[in-house]
């Protein structure tokens, strides 16, 4: 006649699982980003004592030429497909084409991530 109802469980027989607060680690830390200026490198320590440096601010990009690196200057931030208000604060993320004495360079790697800007001449 009645259906007896077990606490905490499902129609099916299956547990609710309670909710949990995120561990320190699991905790996403500040956006990093990586401006047109003078160099500016942090280390900071991750997990495991290991340790990661981040771009905070970028005046060199590694291209190959003719297949040797070759570091130059970076005179502007032409355009940021993935968001057009990047480009107007020189923010260089992956992606961003950038200008050089040499021509414009498209970004390959993530600068914030990697601490170094490395790219390839862009085809525009």
């Amino acid at each position: 006649m009645f259906k007896i109802i077990k606490l905490g469980r499902k129609i099916s027989g299956g547990k609710y699982i309670e909710p949990r607060k995120k561990k320190s680690y699991e905790i996403a830390g500040q956006r990093k980003i990586v401006k047109l200026g003078e160099e500016k490198r942090k280390v900071k320590t991750a997990r495991g004592r290991t340790k990661k440096t981040f771009l905070l601010g970028a005046k060199f990009v590694n291209v190959k030429i003719d297949g040797k690196n070759k570091k130059l200057e970076i005179k502007n931030v032409v355009e940021t497909p993935s968001n057009r208000f990047l480009a107007r604060q020189n923010i260089i993320t992956k992606g961003t084409i950038i200008l050089t004495e040499a021509g414009k360079v498209k970004v390959t790697n993530r600068p914030s991530q990697e601490g170094i800007v490395n790219g390839i001449f862009s085809e525009k």
